[in-house]
């Protein structure tokens, strides 16, 4: 799949993997900041951003688009950085091309499976509510940005959680507000997006080993709780290390930026 692409600087490759619902949009600060040392290359996964659509979406077809990525770009090794569901789409990557991978960071997430209750859990953000609450917007009644948020605001309380779907808004050819986001897609597709990898793949030496991991985790955020570094993420990858982001959201690219920053070009170089 011809995945759309931002590319900053010259030097080592350093790709970065958006999680869901973002883009590489979301990553442009932080790929600025590394230009000046590396080649950075932010893509758009499929059905994100101004990546083609596709009714397959799941972690095989999303890690072979970026095997292709690679390939077509020439980028032999990378440094692979991933948030969120783009975390797990590097963590598979891994699996499967461990000698295309200078250095792993997964921000954010765990290994682990996402498949909750329809009830809120203070775990991860309720998805299917947030399709929902997409799929209700009627955009021949929508006039302007301020018309969609009040529509999410219905069912979607946060306002930073709503000021980050509204950055997939678009105005088609003929004017008309639509989701760049291709909905229909991730929705059906959600239970394989929230799945997480199967520890049983990496028993008895299997482990993902060879290049340095880390983990980051956002303090505030309990996408990765204290217990799955034992349980599943050291089982994994055995030689992965943790850092917390303190006073920092899942979001913490955006939330913490400097530090974030940081800690990414401290791991590199250490």
């Amino acid at each position: 799949m011809e995945l759309f692409y931002r590319k900053y600087g010259e030097g080592p490759a350093v790709i970065i993997v958006h999680g869901l619902y973002g883009s590489s949009d979301n990553w442009v600060t932080i790929a600025k900041k590394l230009s000046e040392n590396f080649e950075v290359f932010l893509i758009d996964q499929r059905n994100h951003g101004r990546s083609p659509h596709c009714d397959d979406f799941n972690y095989e077809v999303l890690k072979d688009d970026l095997l292709e990525f690679m390939d077509k770009m020439s980028i032999e090794k990378a440094v692979l950085i991933g948030h969120s569901m783009g975390g797990k789409t590097i963590m598979f990557f891994a699996k499967d091309y461990p000698e295309r991978i200078s250095h792993l960071i997964v921000i954010d997430i765990a290994p682990k499976s996402y498949i909750l209750p329809d009830e809120d859990l203070p775990q991860t953000i309720n998805h299917m509510k947030i399709i929902s609450a997409m799929k209700a917007i009627d955009f021949s009644k929508i006039k302007s940005r301020q018309d969609v948020d009040n529509e999410l605001a219905k069912t979607i309380p946060y306002e930073r959680v709503r000021q980050f779907l509204l950055k997939n808004l678009n105005r088609n050819s003929d004017g008309v507000y639509e989701w760049r986001l291709n909905v229909k897609a991730i929705e059906k597709n959600m239970p394989k997006i929230l799945d997480g990898m199967n520890e049983q793949d990496f028993v008895n030496g299997n482990e993902i080993v060879g290049f340095p991991v880390l983990f980051v985790k956002a303090a505030n955020s309990a996408y990765i709780l204290e217990e799955d570094y034992d349980n599943i993420i050291a089982n994994i990858f055995p030689f992965a290390e943790l850092v917390t982001i303190p006073n920092a959201g899942h979001w913490v690219h955006a939330e913490q930026t400097t530090l974030l920053l940081k800690n990414i070009l401290y791991f590199i170089y250490e």
